[in-house]
């Protein structure tokens, strides 16, 4: 289905609303999320407190909003066709792959971290509005594959939950604590093709890297 063209004002409108995540963002890692006021995000941004109150009425809807731009690639494309386990988790793997590249979801996890001890509804949101969603689409996936008969899941939430692991563990949590971290295009695909082969090693029924194959 297309999509509608955005008119001038809607564009003008997304415009100021990605410039104001993106100030409110720097501002929460360089002073805090308790030391941000929506005034100064205003000044940093270039909008006025009236345009920035018009779309964010209170820190916490910003910061929704913050976690909503990071998780925004989630939700784009639809769950990969059912029917081969490998082609669809390589898919899956490597869309997750790219969401954690993008410097935004570093960023994410860094400012609910820091401010877990005072704010712990920051990280409430980011748990409810972005891993779980995105969680849940991926064990819906395994459910799909599953009915399918391409694997035996008992278990979706731990086999979502190993799959991302692996991934995840390479790619981006050292980021959080090494700096200057770096992961080539070429090492990403590698290890989503690895977890793919580990994970169809130990779930698959048929096809490609099940365990009944020679």
């Amino acid at each position: 289905m297309s999509r509608a063209v955005p008119t001038y004002h809607q564009r003008v409108a997304e415009e100021k609303r990605a410039l104001i995540v993106t100030a409110a963002t720097a501002l929460f890692l360089e002073l805090g999320y308790d030391r941000t006021s929506l005034a100064r995000i205003a000044e940093r941004s270039g909008v006025s407190r009236a345009t920035l109150f018009k779309q964010f009425p209170s820190k916490a809807a910003l910061f929704d909003a913050i976690v909503t731009e990071s998780w925004s690639a989630a939700d784009e494309e639809d769950p990969p066709p059912t029917g081969d386990v490998v082609d669809g988790l390589t898919a899956v793997g490597r869309r997750y792959a790219a969401l954690l590249s993008r410097p935004q979801m570093t960023d994410l996890f860094r400012i609910v971290i820091a401010e877990l001890p005072r704010f712990p509804e920051l990280a409430d949101a980011q748990f409810a509005h972005g891993k779980m969603p995105y969680f849940e689409s991926v064990r819906g996936y395994l459910l799909a594959e599953h009915e399918a008969g391409t694997v035996r899941v008992d278990d979706a939430d731990l086999a979502a939950t190993q799959f991302l692991g692996m991934i995840s563990n390479h790619l981006f949590w050292p980021a959080l604590l090494l700096p200057g971290w770096q992961v080539s295009p070429e090492r990403a695909v590698q290890v989503v093709d690895e977890a793919v082969r580990t994970f169809a090693a130990r779930y698959a029924v048929t096809g490609p890297g099940s365990v009944t194959d020679d």
